[in-house]
């Protein structure tokens, strides 16, 4: 039926090129940003669920920065352990060699001489093994602390050690010396109940490093999981739904330019 006053015809087609053209918009929207949902209008609850796990990923930077920082400080009090273990392998040359009966008094010097300045270099190493404010070998020894996850509610810990003279780990007396053979005989056993004690001690850090390690590789494998969850598009599969959506849009132009034309048919019929 041909009216007037209504194009029904008209009004069908252009709802149809309205409804092409905003699956378009959001088509267009999904290859431009790279995200399933770029705004909350276009899914209220998706956007919610996408933007938490946007600012876990952000938190999960955090972590990671966490945990190199750990890492570094843990790597620092190896480093010094290592050091100090050098230090006490030397240590027992000298004590060993003190303990000889029959050794000159020039000889007995010169080794008591050298321990002594090998002792004393372990609180040498000790006050400078520091990161960031941090020393895990000092008399009061830090920890390498490092955060878990993204909500802050679990850490990685690995415990510091003393590495100070006279303590649990190195028992070598800050006062010990090589004066004849019976202070070498206890020097040399001090020293041999550090370097079993030290070994124990690095094994120790050296587990928790690979800890850390690990830790950080699950956190960056972590983060691209989030991300691709937030943001992960066919684009094959759109780019084809918008080729199909652009020839709709130029049937729907079509569709309403005929029915726009159908009102003049109206004038054929008085002539």
């Amino acid at each position: 039926m041909i009216s007037v006053n209504t194009n029904q015809g008209a009004m069908v087609a252009l709802q149809t090129l309205n409804r092409t053209n905003d699956q378009m918009d959001k088509t267009q929207n999904t290859i431009a940003t790279g995200l399933k949902v770029a705004s909350a209008k276009d899914n209220g609850a998706l956007f919610a669920i996408a933007n938490k796990m946007r600012s876990d990923v952000t938190a999960y930077d955090r972590v990671r920065e966490s945990t190199d920082r750990a890492a570094s400080i843990l790597d620092t009090g190896i480093a010094a352990g290592e050091s100090i273990m050098e230090l006490l392998n030397e240590m027992k040359g000298k004590a060993l060699a003190g303990t000889q009966t029959g050794n000159s008094a020039s000889a007995q010097a010169a080794l008591a001489a050298d321990f002594l300045q090998l002792r004393d270099q372990i609180t040498s190493v000790i006050a400078n093994a520091s990161f960031d404010g941090a020393n895990m070998i000092q008399a009061t020894p830090d920890g390498a602390v490092a955060l878990g996850d993204a909500a802050g509610g679990n850490t990685i810990t690995i415990a510091g050690a003393s590495l100070a003279l006279g303590g649990t780990t190195i028992t070598v007396a800050a006062g010990a010396v090589l004066t004849d053979n019976t202070t070498s005989a206890t020097a040399l056993g001090q020293v041999n109940a550090s370097i079993t004690a030290l070994g124990t001690q690095l094994a120790t850090w050296g587990a928790g490093a690979k800890r850390l390690q690990v830790h950080r590789t699950f956190v960056g494998k972590l983060q691209d999981a989030l991300s691709n969850g937030i943001g992960a598009i066919d684009l094959a599969k759109e780019s084809a739904k918008l080729q199909a959506l652009q020839v709709k849009q130029q049937l729907g132009v079509q569709a309403l330019s005929i029915a726009n034309s159908s009102s003049q048919t109206a004038l054929s019929l008085f002539r």
